[in-house]
């Protein structure tokens, strides 16, 4: 994910998480987008693929936001960091609710994500003790 990141927090257990739920975000929303992606029958598109998108962008963005938080020396601007990987992580949550009314099979791997995300907020809680 990140070329530069420090080989110490690669190996922390929430990077790991991070990188995992970027991986299964990007092979949902792929799955999702080849069902959403068709016009309706009234010519106009199923607004669901833009949440689809959505959980890629946020997705990516949760291990960057740890190894900014790591890599911080000050606390004010550490909690700035763990206040947005938090922030990250609900609109994750909410945008899998929101995919699972869509038209797709891909929609029955959402409790995946969410399952996911459940774990990744556990082990976030633990991180945030060590920093």
């Amino acid at each position: 994910m990140l070329s530069n990141t420090p080989s110490n927090l690669s190996e922390l257990p929430i990077y790991k998480k991070a990188i995992e739920i970027f991986t299964l975000s990007q092979s949902i929303s792929m799955y999702l987008n080849h069902d959403l992606s068709a016009l309706k029958s009234d010519g106009t598109e199923d607004t669901n693929i833009y949440f689809s998108g959505d959980i890629v962008q946020q997705s990516v963005s949760l291990a960057p936001e740890i190894v900014n938080a790591e890599m911080e020396r000050y606390t004010d601007r550490k909690h700035k960091h763990i206040a947005s990987l938090r922030r990250l992580t609900n609109m994750l949550y909410k945008n899998s609710y929101r995919l699972e009314h869509s038209n797709s099979n891909g929609k029955d791997f959402l409790p995946i994500l969410r399952n996911e995300l459940k774990k990744f907020k556990q082990l976030q809680r633990s991180w945030m003790l060590t920093l």
